[in-house]
């Protein structure tokens, strides 16, 4: 049997990722959860004595319900169990990337566009590493991916516009803001809508779906029609013994 050839955006790769201990768990994790038909967002490990291991996973399309939480914990804790990265006592975190989401791919960007993002870059971009402002677009230079940042964050003697490479980039996250949440808002209840549909639409095939012959009933025809139902409700009237 020839292999499933996997979706192109379930195996969209990640253009900004972790390194060491989270960049280990992140390779643990990743195909736990493709399997399962969610993609990885970030992995973070947070200092200190309780330790706490959270995972942001989503589907392609960038939603991940409660389910989708239980079922990625279920397929995770044995892969984590087995491989054993982390000797120290930890709890594992399954979360969807939020509203405020890290920026991790190229479609992450592209459905950005129009949004404030804050960036970090692990290079000098014209004597800084942090940029902040609306991304105005995504092109490619020598094949690679850059993002257009319309900066809110220039002094005067600054370019009001950067271009970042991914590739250059140690992190990215939107920005929380009323327009995002407006668009979360309104996103989310498309979605709701479309779910609510789907039932109305099984109904009407069923109701326009011809009737099997047991439930049909044609109506009586001939003349003792009126005899027979005089007789029906005699026999309905009749003491019982």
């Amino acid at each position: 049997m020839s292999a499933v050839k996997p979706d192109a955006a379930l195996s969209e790769p990640r253009l900004i990722a972790e390194t060491g201990l989270a960049a280990r768990l992140a390779n643990i994790c990743a195909p736990a959860l493709a399997d399962i038909g969610l993609r990885l967002v970030r992995v973070k490990i947070s200092a200190g004595r309780d330790r706490i291991v959270q995972i942001m996973a989503e589907r392609p399309d960038g939603s991940m319900t409660v389910d989708d939480c239980e079922a990625a914990s279920l397929a995770l804790s044995p892969a984590l169990d087995l491989e054993d990265p982390i000797k120290e006592p930890y709890r594992l975190e399954i979360s969807s990337p939020g509203i405020d989401r890290p920026l991790v791919r190229v479609s992450d960007f592209e459905r950005a566009v129009g949004h404030e993002a804050k960036i970090e870059m692990s290079v000098l971009v014209g004597n800084r590493k942090r940029f902040r402002g609306v991304i105005a677009g995504l092109g490619a230079v020598d094949g690679h991916p850059v993002v257009t940042l319309s900066r809110s964050d220039a002094k005067p003697d600054e370019a009001g516009e950067a271009q970042l490479a991914l590739a250059e980039m140690a992190e990215a996250r939107l920005v929380l803001t009323d327009a995002l949440i407006r668009d979360a808002l309104r996103a989310a209840k498309a979605e709701e809508k479309a779910r609510a549909a789907e039932p109305i639409e099984a109904a009407e095939e069923a109701t326009d779906a011809p009737a099997s012959p047991a439930a049909k009933k044609k109506p009586e025809r001939g003349p003792g029609r009126f005899a027979r139902k005089n007789e029906r409700k005699a026999a309905s009237r009749a003491p019982t013994r």
